[in-house]
């Protein structure tokens, strides 16, 4: 969805200067290798590729503490890989074991085999692929339940696995939450022109209203397009963008130079994936959760309706549940101020979730 903002920061980095902008980005990410060292005695940190739905995937373990509540992280993009945002987020691993995964089709999973090997690209594969990622965190850490973390579109895998197994999940939280209505609220596209009238932009005008009236039927590139524009045509989504999103991957300690541009190849490659929820409805999926229930959402996200989110929250049954706004924000609103963000979970995830004895594997 993202993909195409990616690939212009991307260029602009590797078309700078490369003395200078080569000896910065060395620098700092020497740095951010030093803040991302665990060495306390009962830490975990791991990465490395595992067998999942029959090809090598990327999973990082990382968390100070192995008797804190275990998180695994749904990615959004689709494609959009979070271990980026380790430096950004070390202080999660205080508190929480944080399990990333870059699914198939996704950078380090992505340069594992190459796009020809990552076999099928459906959203009812990588579904089944999480299953199966969550199975082996539950093994390899002896838990019986972890925390969902969904993000963007991560979150329409993640409400599927909340509905289906609550008995392997000890809470849901999603961010940038993607809710699906069967396109019954088009206020995010008609926010979308009207920032397309206001700022003259007449080429992009001419674009979206070209678009077909029923969203279900438009073409993979068609979603992505409208994506793009939903992000360059918001002041505020567009700057998290290039300093939060480019900027970790600029930065990161565990990517190369040669994974920029894996990382917009991903995105470009996964943009297929969003045809099979382009119908979806989340209410008639069903509002009833037999977990702890949160959604934490930008207040100014011009991608994810916070308004929409919130319609839906009203009509979840959970045992708990909680909304809450992160202000002055849009997409990505957990990685623009992860300290906030992570006070979230303290206060209304953490107290909820223990550690407990691990099941029989595949139950």
């Amino acid at each position: 969805m993202i993909a195409t903002i990616a690939a212009t920061s991307a260029a602009v980095l590797l078309a700078a200067p490369a003395a200078g902008v080569l000896g910065h980005r060395a620098l700092k990410r020497s740095r951010n290798a030093s803040l991302m060292k665990i060495d306390t005695p009962n830490g975990i940190d791991e990465q490395g590729f595992v067998r999942i739905g029959g090809i090598e995937q990327w999973i990082s373990v990382r968390g100070e503490n192995l008797a804190n509540p275990v998180v695994l992280e749904l990615h959004g993009g689709p494609g959009a890989s979070t271990a980026i945002f380790g430096p950004r987020t070390r202080s999660w691993e205080k508190h929480f074991t944080i399990v990333r995964w870059d699914m198939r089709g996704t950078l380090k999973t992505l340069g594992r085999s190459g796009p020809e090997g990552q076999g099928e690209m459906t959203f009812d594969r990588i579904y089944a692929d999480a299953i199966e990622v969550t199975d082996h965190i539950r093994t390899r850490l002896a838990v019986d339940k972890i925390v969902l973390l969904a993000h963007s579109y991560g979150s329409a895998f993640g409400l599927r696995l909340a509905r289906e197994f609550p008995e392997r999940y000890s809470a849901y939280v999603g961010t940038d939450q993607n809710i699906h209505d069967a396109g019954r609220d088009d206020s995010v596209h008609q926010a979308l022109l009207t920032r397309l009238r206001a700022t003259g932009k007449r080429k992009e005008l001419a674009a979206v209203e070209a678009l077909h009236p029923d969203e279900q039927r438009w073409t993979a590139r068609e979603r992505a397009m409208h994506a793009k524009l939903l992000a360059t045509s918001d002041p505020l989504t567009l700057d998290t963008m290039k300093k939060v999103v480019m900027g970790s991957l600029w930065f990161s300690p565990l990517h190369s130079l040669r994974e920029l541009e894996r990382f917009v190849t991903g995105m470009t490659l996964s943009e297929q994936i969003t045809h099979a929820t382009a119908g979806s409805d989340d209410w008639a999926d069903g509002t009833k959760f037999a977990l702890p229930f949160f959604i934490v959402q930008g207040e100014k996200d011009v991608l994810t309706s916070p308004e929409l989110a919130r319609r839906f929250f009203d009509d979840v049954q959970a045992p708990v549940k909680g909304f809450a706004l992160i202000e002055d924000c849009s997409h990505f609103a957990a990685f623009r101020r992860p300290e906030r963000f992570l006070e979230l979970l303290l206060a209304h995830v953490r107290p909820l979730v223990t550690r407990e004895p691990a099941v029989a594997a595949g139950a």
